[in-house]
């Protein structure tokens, strides 16, 4: 069946294999394969022979939603998170399923408990989980049934609230939990915190975990590294954590040297951090006998996947590592100009670096989910990724790894065999504070002549353009449009001197930045000046209410879940106090403050908008909330200009990737339809 061109209702055919685990003896992965299923998303593990390589496998089905896979240390089970697609809000399960044969899996816990995490003791015999806890922290009154809203809630601290989680009644603390059968969980941490990143002491003796117990946490969130000693079978008594890796900023998923000795994590080391300091790696000694201890610190690069693409499917978090899987060498994802690959970094018995960490997948990937084993001292490495173009499909890292990685899978991408992906091109846009890495999509067999062409601002700002383009980027070049995708400065993955000149200038180097990326494309004869659009989401949509209000070269404007008020947004926003913080915008505690975070609100410059606006908002976001967008409709709507404003109810800040498939799909159609109507003359 030839490709053709896509459209928004093809978002039903998208799969996406979303994260995986690898055998300790590296002959076969897990994989978790995402795809549309009614009005909503199911997915189910695929086994995927590596060595041999073979044919992939389903292990479960059914309407459900299997995830974050953890295969036990004999490599005979795996344990997952399970959860019923049956229309009744239950809490996720914890199951276990042995892989050989056709059984069915089995709960491991008695009771449903909402299960965040989990990880295999190295006996296999015993599973640590982190799940919700009662007392819930605000609720006042007696316990609400399922779906009923409580008396009140009585709040005391800022971080009640959460994107994507709504109220944060309850915080996950730290379980352990007999694997053989069902049977009861004993808790091991307790507090008015969360503890997450949970891994096992390799003789099985004690877990490490991430936590902020600070009273002051919600104000300024700094996690540290602890270990609680897992008491024996039959105790009863609950240990006391203990602080073993902490840092001036922050730290979090940590993972234990081979002998036990140390642990490694991820983190930033500078008092109060900005965002311009790149989270590295970092290895202390257990017995606090010196301090945390940075590798390759002058590598300038974020620890982790800080690239934009949607391909992902942004439903599961990133899994970067650290794994310590040899006594010399440590293994977690990189992100570097808007691509992230694992990458290998050598020790020496003393905790510290002993050589250059070196890249080891080469090419235009991105990493999302990375395991990595060692069977008899051999380095096997795999992750969940794009390549280039292409969808998401799990990919192994030769040994020894030289050159482009080797894709195990057509699981993730086949589906893209019915549509046209669009042309990729990455040009060097000179600008002011540098070259502007900038790709240009466009149809394919288009050719160099001008195109209606649409500039897409990526969020954060730390987000950074990947090569693998966004579901909008292929059906903007389905219609015929250019997409210009620049890295502008502020961008992450390019290092600390491109982003800290946008940081407290929202609207300065960043805008003067898509000017130069514009202009640069129109200079190579691929864009029509006369039918400019532009388009973000989040802090694009922050940048597309302040080009407009700053500029008339568009023709047409669609923003999604942005920024208005820079000065409600410091409280109404769910993160905003720490945010702002971090991205030195500021705060409204005094009159110079205030006046501040105005000169970076579009709202200031409201008056001067004419371009036509589309405004899509998800009316649940918590991150960037309808309140503060409904002024600028509101304004724009006094001032008799054109503007929509369309209002998504349940959704979150990335519902165009996350949310409900035709709440999607709705919103493709308006952002294509509002482009053409004004770039094409309806």
């Amino acid at each position: 069946m030839p490709a053709r061109p896509m459209e928004p209702a093809d978002i039903r055919r998208q799969v996406v294999l979303e994260e995986h685990d690898l055998a300790p003896d590296a002959s076969f992965a897990i994989v978790v394969r995402r795809f549309v299923r009614g009005n909503g998303y199911a997915s189910e593990l695929w086994l995927v022979p590596l060595e041999p390589a073979g044919r992939p496998r389903r292990l479960t089905r059914g309407r459900v939603r299997d995830s974050r896979p953890r295969i036990s240390p004999d490599g005979r089970r795996v344990a997952f998170l399970r959860r019923e697609l049956d229309g009744r809000e239950r809490p996720g399960r914890l199951m276990v399923l042995r892989i050989a044969g056709r059984g069915r899996p089995v709960a491991v816990l008695r009771r449903d408990m909402t299960v965040a995490d989990h990880a295999w003791s190295p006996a296999g015999d015993r599973i640590a989980f982190t799940a919700e806890v009662e007392p819930p922290r605000f609720i006042v009154g007696p316990k609400p049934r399922r779906k009923e809203a409580p008396l009140a809630r009585r709040i005391g601290r800022i971080d009640w609230r959460f994107d994507e989680a709504g109220h944060v009644d309850r915080w996950e603390h730290l379980f352990v939990v007999d694997a053989r059968a069902a049977g009861r969980p004993v808790q091991l941490t307790e507090g008015d915190h969360r503890v997450d990143g949970i891994a096992w002491r390799p003789d099985g003796r004690a877990i490490a975990f991430a936590a902020d117990p600070r009273p002051d946490a919600d104000l300024r969130p700094r996690a540290s590294i602890w270990t609680v000693d897992v008491p024996r079978r039959g105790v009863t008594r609950r240990p006391k954590p203990r602080e073993i890796l902490a840092l001036g900023g922050w730290a979090n998923s940590p993972a234990w040297s081979p002998d036990g000795r140390r642990v490694v994590a991820i983190g930033v080391d500078a008092a109060d951090p900005t965002d311009d300091v790149s989270p590295g790696l970092f290895v202390a000694p257990v017995d606090g006998s010196s301090s945390p201890v940075a590798l390759a610190p002058e590598l300038d690069r974020p620890i982790g996947d800080w690239v934009d693409t949607d391909l992902e499917g942004w439903m599961t978090a990133a899994r970067a590592g650290p794994f310590w899987p040899l006594r010399d060498r440590i293994v977690a994802a990189v992100s570097d100009r808007g691509r992230s690959a694992p990458w290998a970094f050598p020790i020496d018995g003393a905790g510290h670096s002993s050589g250059t960490p070196r890249r080891l997948a080469a090419g235009d990937v991105t990493c999302r989910s990375l395991a990595v084993a060692a069977p008899n001292g051999r380095l096997a490495v795999t992750f969940v990724g794009t390549s280039g173009s292409r969808a998401m499909e799990l990919m192994t890292v030769p040994d020894p790894a030289e050159g482009a990685p080797r894709t195990s899978t057509t699981l993730g991408s086949r589906w893209q065999r019915r549509v046209v992906v669009p042309d990729m091109r990455l040009v060097a846009a000179p600008g002011p504070g540098g070259s502007i890495e900038t790709w240009i999509a466009s149809p394919p067999g288009a050719g160099d002549r001008p195109l209606p062409t649409i500039v897409d601002v990526h969020g954060g700002p730390l987000g950074a353009w990947a090569p693998a383009p966004a579901i909008e980027v292929h059906l903007l070049t389905a219609r015929g449009y250019r997409v210009v995708l620049p890295n502008i400065r502020g961008s992450a993955t390019y290092g600390r001197d491109w982003i800290t000149p946008q940081l407290g200038d929202w609207g300065g180097v960043d805008a003067t930045d898509v000017h130069a990326a514009v202009d640069h494309v129109i200079g190579l004869g691929l864009a029509d000046p006369d039918r400019l659009g532009v388009l973000g989401l989040s802090y694009g949509g922050f940048m597309v209410h302040w080009l407009i209000g700053t500029s008339d070269r568009f023709a047409a404007a669609v923003s999604e879940n942005g920024v208005a008020n820079q000065v409600a947004a410091w409280a109404n926003s769910d993160s905003g106090v720490e945010y702002n913080r971090t991205s030195r915008l500021g705060d409204p505690l005094t009159q110079e403050g205030m006046l501040r975070l105005w000169r970076q609100s579009p709202m200031a410059n409201v008056a001067r908008i004419r371009t036509p606006l589309l405004m899509l908002q998800g009316e649940a976001d918590r991150r960037c909330p309808a309140a503060d967008n409904e002024q600028l409709f509101i304004a724009l709507r006094v001032l008799g200009r054109e503007v929509e404003y369309v209002l998504y109810p349940d959704e979150f800040h990335v519902f165009a990737i996350t949310g409900r498939p035709d709440r999607r799909i709705d919103r493709m159609t308006r952002m294509l339809d509002w482009f053409d109507a004004h770039l094409l003359g309806g």
